[in-house]
């Protein structure tokens, strides 16, 4: 309904955004390493670090050769794999559009938590909502949903320009596009739309974002945009006027 292009949102405490950078950069890498192996390759990925609800929740097993890493570790390493260009680009987009500012209310290295918290907490809620599911869950839209969530509660009236409907350029408060996202993950979880999109994760993602901003930003990064300040008008002491010899108060001597 709405992609994100850009935000006119100065950084406030850090220089450049290197964990947002280097979070593209490693999901890109993965992806042009899993893309261009064999499909055996891409389907072995999948399973051997996306994140399975039936084996994390002890009720399958994967086959010895399919395990890469333990099953507590894929309710992260799920969150840098991508089915397709499309799926990659999209989570990719949204990260770069709104981690920055969010990196800015974290510091660098709690950014870093927060966003692999908000995939564990995308992938946890996946697992709640589908405990029996022997499907991979790969994505990083868990984290990013995350940041979405924390990005509307920092800094809702910061104009956004979006193209509505795929198609339409406009600027408009955050506030409105994101909470339509939010609000369509919702819906569409409560719809039971069938299809490849878990939108539970989503859901626990932004869930984890949101509460996570409140007790995890910088103590004097405010809420809701508050650190926006009118400018006070700017008070002019008047200039001194020359007193005359005689009329001086005193006398002279």
């Amino acid at each position: 309904m709405f992609i994100p292009l850009h935000d006119a949102n100065n950084l406030e405490h850090i220089r450049l955004q290197f964990v947002t950078i280097a979070l593209i950069a490693i999901n890109v890498a993965i992806w042009i390493l899993t893309a261009s192996g064999a499909a055996e390759t891409i389907q072995g990925a999948a399973f051997g670090l996306g994140y399975i609800p039936a084996v994390a929740n002890d009720h399958a097993a994967l086959p010895r050769e399919l395990v890469m890493v333990p099953a507590p570790a894929t309710y992260i390493t799920y969150a840098f794999l991508h089915a397709d260009i499309l799926h990659l680009g999209g989570n990719m987009l949204f990260l770069w559009v709104f981690g920055d500012n969010v990196e800015d209310a974290f510091g660098h290295f709690r950014f870093l938590v927060f966003y692999l918290a908000c995939a564990a907490a995308g992938a946890f809620m996946h697992g709640v909502i589908t405990p029996l599911s022997e499907e991979p869950l790969i994505g990083a839209s868990g984290a990013v949903a995350g940041i979405v969530a924390a990005y509307l509660i920092l800094h809702p009236k910061v104009r956004l320009w979006v193209l509505a409907f795929g198609s339409i350029p406009l600027r408009i408060p955050a506030a409105i596009p994101l909470a339509v996202w939010v609000i369509y993950q919702f819906y569409m979880l409560i719809a039971g739309d069938g299809g490849p999109v878990s939108w539970s994760a989503h859901i626990g993602g932004m869930i984890a974002g949101a509460i996570l901003i409140i007790v995890m930003r910088r103590r004097d990064v405010p809420l809701f945009d508050r650190s926006v300040v009118t400018p006070k008008a700017v008070v002019v002491a008047p200039k001194p006027v020359p007193v005359e010899p005689e009329q001086m108060p005193w006398g002279r001597h």
